[in-house]
């Protein structure tokens, strides 16, 4: 189970979610890369506004959700579509959350639904706003990551906040060509420490990581039991 989970949290952020986002085993990018390059820009964005808002909410469930900031991604990066009163924030990540050798990367498909609590909006959110940023201005993969270099370099980022979480419950959410939603999970963000600080992926251990060096952290995965709408994961 550990091999297929840790493929799995290449977004989250997307995690990349995936980050989701942000973190597969890493892939060299070379010529069978099914997505080399960036595509048209319109592919990645959600033309229906409020499709959008509900796929970001189902990132948690809705006694979270229904009072959380929604943010979603426009041509010029992400903008605050709903307002939110509870410190939540939702969004929708895209591929370029995901590692730098990920060969999703560019994958126009992927949709990485992820609420964070507060310290991860004030700590962990930013840095996809950043990423969002420099692929929006036309920067390469490797750009982007010197850029990102950059901005961490300059302290322009903040410093991963204790308590940093999110939720990726969403049933509809798509993380990989391989592994589409995956399975719902929590993820904790912490500055870059070993797994075995947590006991994660040894076996038997319901803990995951990815140490992330070019985002700067780890990212701790814990599976539960059921999506967002309360449903039970089956797989």
């Amino acid at each position: 189970m550990n091999q297929v989970i840790v493929k799995a949290v290449g977004l989250g952020t997307l995690a990349v979610m995936v980050v989701l986002g942000a973190w597969r085993q890493p892939h060299a990018a070379d010529a069978k890369t099914p997505y080399p390059s960036m595509a048209p820009l319109d592919q990645y964005l959600i033309a229906d506004r409020d499709v959008e808002i509900a796929l970001a909410r189902s990132a948690a469930p809705e006694s979270i959700s229904r009072d959380a900031e929604v943010m979603v991604l426009g041509r010029h990066g992400y903008e605050t579509a709903v307002k939110g009163k509870n410190g939540f924030v939702c969004v929708v990540e895209r591929s370029w959350t995901a590692g730098i050798d990920d060969p999703d990367f560019w994958n126009p498909k992927l949709r990485g639904a992820i609420c964070f609590n507060a310290p991860a909006a004030r700590s962990y959110l930013p840095l996809t706003i950043k990423k969002t940023e420099f692929v929006l201005a036309g920067q390469s993969r490797v750009k982007m990551f010197e850029s990102l270099k950059d901005a961490f370099d300059r302290k322009e980022l903040p410093a991963l906040e204790p308590g940093s979480m999110s939720y990726m419950l969403s049933k509809q959410a798509y993380l990989s060509d391989a592994d589409g939603h995956w399975h719902p999970h929590l993820m904790f963000f912490v500055p870059q420490t070993e797994a075995a600080a947590w006991g994660a992926n040894f076996p038997g251990s319901p803990i995951l990581a990815s140490v992330n060096p070019e985002d700067r952290m780890t990212v701790f995965l814990v599976p539960v039991a059921k999506w967002s709408d309360g449903t039970a994961d089956a797989n």
